[in-house]
């Protein structure tokens, strides 16, 4: 995962708690609601991009191990 993959994952998911918290406060269902789905994007995009890195590491590790027995 790139960093401004991670800032923009962590600014996203920041971004929905706080409108998770400020619709609790006032009491603004919509905004929680909103907020809790800011949320879950964020970790879903999180969740892909940890899927991409552990594909890239497998690879690299096949390609290390094939270059090994050269």
């Amino acid at each position: 995962m790139g960093l401004g993959d991670k800032i923009s994952n962590a600014a996203e998911d920041a971004t929905g708690k706080a409108k998770e918290k400020f619709g609790d406060a006032t009491d603004n269902e919509s905004l929680e609601n909103e907020g809790r789905a800011d949320q879950a994007k964020a970790t879903a995009k999180k969740a892909g991009e940890d899927v991409k890195d552990a594909a890239d590491d497998v690879k690299n590790g096949a390609e290390d191990l094939f270059d090994d027995k050269k």
